[in-house]
C-alpha cells in the first residue's frame, strides 16, 4: 500500500515501543508519538485519526503537520519524500526535533533513578530543574519525603551553536548550575518570547572565574504562531512550548530553585550518589569543625593552591584568616540546608556545595548563603577552589 513509503529509516527507531494509555486530553507530544507508534505498528487509520485531531487542536505544531501532510500525500497515492535527505533547513530542523523526541520516548528513565548531577537537595528545596542539552529535554524534579523523583519532562530547544557558552554572541547555551531570578510577563516582552520568560543568573560565579561573558540567558516561551522551535534555534536561551513554560511557573522560587544545564546527563540509582555524597559531607564537616576549633592551619589546608574568593587568591586569603582568627577567643560555625551538585562540564572532578552559613564569634555574628566549589586533586583529596557568598 502507498502509505508504507512514509516509513523512512528514521521511523524504524519506533520498533517495539509500548502503546500509550488512552487519555482524554493528552499532551500534544504524547499524542504525536502515539500516532507514530500506531503508524509503525500498521495501525494506519488510528494514526491518521490521531494526527488529524492533533493538527486541528494544535495547528501551529509544525512537526505534527509535517507527518500529517506526509500521510495525507501517501493516502492520496503521492510518493513520499525522504525527509532525512532534504536540503531544506526547516525540514532538517524538524527531522532533528522528531529524532530527539523519539529518543526520549525510547530511553525510559529507570524506576527510582535520579540525575547524576544532583547528589543532595536539602528539604528547603522543593523542586529542581535539569536540562539535558544534547537531548533537548527539560526535567522537573520534586524533592519529596522519599527523595527526588521526576514529575514532568518537556522537549526544549537550545542555542543555535549548541552548548558551552564562552562569550557574548556565540549563540551557545551555558553549561552550569543556575537559579531563576524572577519572571517577566509576556506583556512586557516581544512576541519572540511567547508566554513569558524566567531569567537565569548567568554568568554565575564560576562562569566569571572562567572569564565567560554574555548575559540574558533565559527559559522562555515561543511565538504563538509555532508550537515549538527546532532543537538548535535560540541565541543561547532554553525555549519551551508556551503551555509547558507556564506549567513550570508554580514550582519556581526566585533565587532558590536550582536549574542545572548539563552537557552529559546520566541517570543512576539513588544509592550511587550516597558514597560521593558521604565523602563530600565528611570534607565539609571537617572544614567547618577546624574553623570552629580555631585550628587555622588545618582549616586552610582545605583550600587548593589556586583558590580564589572575592578578589583574593590563596596567599592573601590565608594571611587574612590568620590575622582575623588570631584575634578571636570564640568561633562557632553552623551549616544549614546543604545542597550538593556534581558540577556539569567538569567531568567527575568538581562539586558545588551550597548552604546557609551561621557564623558567630566573640565580637561578630553573620548569616549568609554560601557557594563552595570543591575539586578532587591529583592525590585524591577534595579541596575548595572557589568560595562566594550569595
Amino acid at each position: 500500500m502507498t502509505y508504507r513509503v512514509i516509513r523512512a529509516a528514521w521511523f524504524a527507531a519506533l520498533a517495539g515501543l509500548p502503546s500509550l494509555p488512552a487519555a482524554a486530553e493528552p499532551h500534544p507530544e504524547t499524542q504525536l508519538l502515539s500516532a507514530l507508534d500506531d503508524l509503525d505498528q500498521g495501525r494506519v487509520n488510528e494514526a491518521w485519526t490521531a494526527l488529524d485531531r492533533l493538527v486541528q487542536r494544535q495547528p501551529n505544531f509544525r512537526l505534527a503537520r509535517l507527518f500529517h501532510g506526509e500521510l495525507l500525500a501517501a493516502r492520496s497515492g503521492v510518493p513520499s519524500q525522504d525527509l532525512t535527505a532534504s536540503n531544506d533547513p526547516e525540514i532538517r530542523g524538524l527531522v532533528d526535533e522528531a529524532r530527539l523526541r523519539l529518543q526520549q520516548w525510547r530511553e525510559r528513565i529507570p524506576d527510582g533513578a535520579i540525575p547524576d548531577t544532583i547528589l543532595q537537595l536539602s528539604k528547603s528545596q522543593s523542586h529542581a530543574v535539569v536540562v539535558d542539552l544534547p537531548r533537548s529535554r527539560l526535567y522537573l524534579l520534586e524533592n519529596g519525603k522519599d527523595g527526588l523523583r521526576v514529575v514532568r519532562n518537556f522537549y526544549a530547544s537550545i542555542g543555535k551553536n549548541g552548548w558551552g557558552k564562552k562569550s557574548a554572541g556565540d549563540n551557545r547555551t551555558p553549561v552550569g548550575i543556575y537559579h531563576i531570578t524572577g519572571f517577566i510577563d509576556d506583556g512586557k516582552l516581544p512576541e519572540l518570547y511567547g508566554a513569558g520568560a524566567f531569567p537565569l543568573n548567568y554568568p554565575n560565579v564560576w562562569d566569571r572565574r572562567l572569564r565567560s561573558t554574555g548575559s540574558g540567558i533565559w527559559l522562555h516561551g515561543v511565538p504563538r504562531d509555532t508550537y515549538s522551535r527546532v532543537p538548535r534555534s535560540s541565541e543561547g536561551c532554553v525555549t519551551l512550548a508556551n503551555a509547558d513554560l507556564l506549567e513550570l511557573k508554580p514550582y519556581f522560587v526566585s533565587g532558590k530553585t536550582p536549574v542545572v544545564l548539563t552537557d552529559a546527563l546520566r541517570w543512576h540509582p539513588r544509592e550511587e550518589a550516597w558514597d560521593r555524597r558521604g565523602e563530600l559531607l565528611e570534607q565539609i564537616e571537617g572544614w567547618r569543625a577546624r574553623w570552629s576549633e580555631r585550628d587555622t592551619e588545618a582549616y586552610l589546608d582545605y583550600y587548593a593552591d589556586d583558590f580564589e574568593t572575592e578578589g583574593m587568591v590563596k596567599n592573601a586569603f590565608a594571611a587574612h584568616k590568620r590575622r582575623v582568627n588570631a584575634g578571636k577567643k570564640l568561633i562557632d560555625v553552623r551549616l544549614d540546608g546543604v545542597d550538593l551538585f556534581r558540577y556539569p562540564g567538569a567531568d567527575e572532578s568538581m562539586v558545588l556545595a551550597r548552604f546557609v552559613q551561621h557564623y558567630r564569634s566573640d565580637n561578630y555574628v553573620k548569616t549568609s548563603d554560601k557557594d563552595q566549589f570543591w575539586r578532587r586533586q591529583a592525590d585524591g583529596r577534595w579541596k575548595i577552589v572557589k568560595e562566594s557568598s550569595r
